[in-house]
C-alpha cells in the first residue's frame, strides 16, 4: 500500500512540474511537494563535484535548500541560472537525484594570468574571462598581463610561451604595446621587445641563443628581438665598467 502512496505522489509531482496538470486542480503544488517529501521525497544531501576555486558560501545560498525540504520543490533550472553568473562557474549541471539527493556538476574556468590594468590587478581564464580581484596570493606564481586589451590577446601568446619552458620560467610580466605587440618583463628586470609579426619565431631564436651563449644570464637593460635577422642588447647602465673593474681585480 505504501508503495502505491509513493508512486501517486510521484505521478502527481511529474505531471505538475511537467506542467501537464492545470492550476485548476484540487491538489495545489506545494500541498503536493509536502506530500511527498513526508513520503521519502526530501532533501537530504547536497552533493557537488569540480569545485576547486568558487566559493561555498556563495553556491550554498544561490542552492537555498535544506536538509528536510521536499525535493520536488528544488529548481534544478533556476539554480542552474544563477550558479553559471558565477564568475568562476563555466558550466553547470544541476539534478534531483531520487530519493533524497541536490546533484551539482562544476566546470570551473581555469585559471591562466594575473591581468594588471589601470592600478588594478584581477586574475583572468584561459579565454581572456575577468575571475576574480580578491584573494590572489595564492595565484601569485602567474604571469602578470599588462594593457587594457591584454586579455583578448594573451591566451594565444601565453601558449606560445610555454612552448618554450626555459623562457616561461623566467618572465615575470608581459606588456601590450601598441595594441600591436608585446614586450616581456623578465625576473632580472631586463626587457625583451617582440616582433608584432611571428613573436613565436622570435621567442624560439632567443631560446636557442640562451641555449648557446647564456644571454639572458647576463646583466643586460634591453634584448630587442623584433628584426628577423639580428638581435640587438643593450646592457644596464654602468654593467660594462662594473665588468671591466672586476678583470682588472683579477689581474696578478
Amino acid at each position: 500500500m505504501a508503495g502505491v502512496v509513493v508512486l501517486v505522489l510521484w505521478a502527481g509531482a511529474w505531471l505538475l512540474l511537467s506542467g501537464a496538470l492545470s492550476s485548476g486542480v484540487g491538489w495545489t503544488q506545494n500541498q503536493l511537494y509536502e506530500m511527498a517529501g513526508q513520503a521519502g521525497f526530501s532533501v537530504q544531501d547536497v552533493l557537488v563535484e569540480g569545485r576547486i576555486n568558487s566559493d561555498p558560501d556563495i553556491l550554498r545560498a544561490l542552492v537555498n535548500v535544506e536538509r528536510g525540504d521536499p525535493l520536488f520543490s528544488f529548481d534544478p533550472k533556476e539554480a542552474r541560472e544563477l550558479i553559471e553568473r558565477i564568475s568562476w562557474v563555466k558550466e553547470a549541471h544541476i539534478e534531483r537525484r531520487l530519493p533524497g539527493t541536490v546533484y551539482i556538476g562544476l566546470l570551473e574556468r581555469e585559471p591562466m594570468a594575473l591581468w594588471q590594468n589601470k592600478g588594478k590587478i584581477r586574475l583572468i581564464d584561459t579565454e581572456g574571462v575577468t575571475l576574480t580581484d580578491r584573494k590572489l596570493k595564492k595565484f601569485a606564481d602567474l604571469v602578470i598581463v599588462v594593457g587594457e586589451r591584454a586579455p583578448q590577446h594573451a591566451p594565444d601568446f601565453l601558449a606560445m610561451i610555454s612552448a618554450e619552458p626555459a623562457l616561461e620560467k623566467r618572465i615575470e610580466a608581459a606588456t601590450w604595446v601598441g595594441d600591436r605587440r608585446w614586450d616581456l618583463k623578465l625576473k632580472n628586470g631586463a626587457v625583451v621587445k617582440l616582433p608584432e609579426n611571428d613573436p613565436g619565431l622570435a621567442l624560439r631564436r632567443l631560446a636557442l641563443v640562451q641555449e648557446s651563449d647564456a644571454l639572458l644570464d647576463k646583466d643586460l637593460k634591453v634584448i630587442d628581438v623584433r628584426e628577423p635577422d639580428r638581435l640587438t642588447v643593450r646592457t644596464r647602465p654602468g654593467a660594462v665598467q662594473e665588468y671591466k673593474e672586476g678583470l682588472k681585480g683579477n689581474d696578478i
